[in-house]
């Protein structure tokens, strides 16, 4: 009887060990698939964000993250001067700007 309670027991070292790896293999993929689907588009995102942020100057028509238009007047480390109508400036901070206005050649 003891011998038939030894032969159905589990085999050696070497089938737990495939085994476990084999476990992490759906783990792996979904990483992977996350990071391509995910992750990596986000960065690039945000690397067009500030390079987009960096390379702002005076005279660009801008959108803030508030929805406000206007047009760069001044520039500073972290402030911009946006003129938003006649006369009507305000300072934000360079985080907000959202977008730069794509300007239509005029007809």
């Amino acid at each position: 009887m003891i011998n038939i309670a030894y032969a159905m027991g589990t085999q050696g070292g070497s089938g737990n060990a495939a085994g476990g790896f084999a476990a992490f293999i759906p783990l792996i993929l979904m990483f992977v698939i996350f990071y391509f689907l995910l992750i990596r588009p986000q960065q690039k995102k945000q690397k067009e964000q500030q390079r987009m942020i960096n390379d702002l100057k005076k005279g660009d028509k801008i959108i803030t993250g508030g929805g406000l238009y206007g047009r760069i007047t001044g520039l500073d480390d972290s402030v911009v001067t946006l003129e938003i109508a006649d006369k009507v400036r305000v300072k934000i901070s360079r985080g907000s700007v959202a977008a730069q206005q794509s300007v239509a050649p005029a007809k």
